[in-house]
C-alpha cells in the first residue's frame, strides 16, 4: 500500500504519452503545487524521447506492469491509454494502493464502472473519472447563466462538437475496434453527456443516431444523442469529426431568453501550440467568440468565463491530501456511462429508450 509522505508532492505516473497524456495530463499535473509527474509510461520511441524531453526528472517505462518494481511509491496514476485497456489498469492500480484518474470513456459500460467504484471503495483509494471539459470556458458560462436565472425556465439546451479529420484514427479503423469502447459515442459523447447531466440532472429517456461516415472506420464517427431529463428540459447532442464546416457550439433557450455561441475552448488549441497554464492570457477567449444573450436583436454580448483545465488536477490533489471531494465523481461517470449505454442501443434499434 501506497503511504505518502506529509509535506511532499504527490508522485504521479502517466501511462500513455499521445495527444491525451502529453497534452491533458502531463502539462497540468506538472503545473500543479503538490504534485509531479514522476513517470512517463509508454513503449513508442518517439514518445518515450518527447516525454524525456519534457520533464527530465521523470522515469521512462515501458508498461504498467514495470511500474511498480520501478517506483513502488507512486502516489497517483492518470490512465490515457487506448480505451479498452481503461477498466484493467485502474483496477490493477488501485489494487497496488494508488490512486487512480481514468480518461474517458471511464470504463466501456456503467458496469464496468461499477467494478471500479467497488475496488477503489475496499483499498481505501480514489477513481476519479477525468472531464477537463467541465471547465471549457463556455460551458462555464453557460452554468452561470443557468444559475443565475437568466433564461427564466429553460426549455432546451444544444451542444456540438463538431470536427474535420480527413484521416481515420488508427483506433477507430482496428479491427477490435467495438469491443474496446472506441468511436464517437464515447469519446466525444462523453463530454457532451457529462456536461448536460451536470446542467439539467437527470435523464428520463434517451434517443440517439450514430453513423460510421468515412470508409476505414469501423465505429461510430458521426451522431447525435437527444436527451429528455426528468425536470422537462431537451438537451440535442451532436457530435462528428465528419463536419466539414463547424456549426454552433452551444445555445440555451429558455421562456424569458436564449444565449447562443460559435466557437470552441481555445485551451486544446493553445495547448498544442506549446501554451501552458500560467501563461498571460491562459483560457480567455477573444470577444470576436462570444456569446450573445437575449431575445431576437436585442441580445448583448456575453463575456466568456475564463477556461481553467487546471482546476482538474487541483481538485485531485485537494482530494487526496485534504480529504476535499473529488473534482468528479464515479457516480457521475455511471450516470454518464448509462445514458452512453442506452444511445447506443437508441441507435442499433431506431427507438427511444426510457431509463
Amino acid at each position: 500500500m501506497t503511504t505518502h509522505a506529509a509535506g511532499q508532492p504527490l508522485e504521479v505516473a502517466v501511462v500513455g504519452y499521445g495527444l491525451g497524456g502529453a497534452t491533458f495530463h502531463a502539462p497540468f499535473i506538472q503545473a500543479t503545487p503538490r504534485m509531479r509527474v514522476a513517470a512517463v509510461v509508454t513503449r513508442d520511441a518517439d514518445r518515450r524521447a518527447s516525454a524525456a524531453a519534457a520533464y527530465p526528472a521523470a522515469l521512462i517505462i515501458d508498461t504498467v506492469d514495470d511500474l511498480w518494481t520501478v517506483l513502488p511509491q507512486i502516489d497517483l496514476v492518470a490512465v490515457s491509454s487506448p480505451s479498452g485497456t481503461h477498466v484493467r489498469i485502474a483496477k490493477a492500480v488501485l489494487e497496488h494502493g494508488a490512486h487512480v484518474v481514468v480518461d474517458k470513456p471511464f470504463a466501456a459500460s456503467a458496469d464496468e464502472a461499477r467494478e471500479i467504484e467497488a475496488v477503489a471503495a475496499r483499498t481505501g483509494r480514489l477513481a476519479i473519472p477525468f472531464q477537463n471539459r467541465r471547465w471549457d470556458g463556455d460551458f462555464l458560462t453557460v452554468q452561470r447563466l443557468v444559475r443565475e436565472g437568466a433564461f427564466g425556465d429553460v426549455q432546451r439546451f444544444e451542444s456540438r462538437f463538431d470536427r474535420w479529420r480527413a484521416v481515420a484514427k488508427p483506433r477507430w479503423a482496428a479491427p477490435d475496434a467495438t469491443l474496446s469502447a472506441e468511436g464517437i459515442v464515447y469519446d466525444i459523447g462523453s463530454h457532451l453527456v457529462d456536461q448536460a447531466l451536470l446542467l439539467f440532472g437527470p435523464v428520463a429517456s434517451v434517443y440517439a443516431e450514430a453513423d460510421r461516415r468515412h470508409q476505414d472506420v469501423r465505429v461510430e464517427d458521426d451522431g447525435f444523442i437527444a436527451l429528455t431529463h426528468r425536470r422537462g428540459v431537451r438537451s440535442h447532442l451532436y457530435m462528428s469529426v465528419r463536419a466539414a464546416q463547424p456549426s454552433l457550439r452551444l445555445g440555451v433557450w429558455g421562456s424569458r431568453a436564449a444565449f447562443v455561441k460559435f466557437g470552441l475552448d481555445g485551451q486544446e488549441a493553445a495547448l498544442i501550440a506549446g501554451a501552458r497554464p500560467g501563461d498571460p492570457g491562459w483560457g480567455d477567449e477573444p470577444s470576436t467568440n462570444w456569446g450573445r444573450l437575449g431575445v431576437g436583436s436585442d441580445a448583448q454580448p456575453i463575456r466568456t468565463e475564463t477556461g481553467a483545465y487546471e482546476r482538474f488536477y487541483a481538485g485531485v490533489a485537494d482530494a487526496i491530501l485534504d480529504g476535499a471531494p473529488p473534482p468528479v465523481l464515479t457516480t457521475e461517470a455511471i450516470a454518464s456511462l448509462t445514458v452512453l449505454e442506452a444511445a447506443l442501443r437508441s441507435a442499433r434499434e431506431g427507438r427511444v429508450v426510457v431509463l
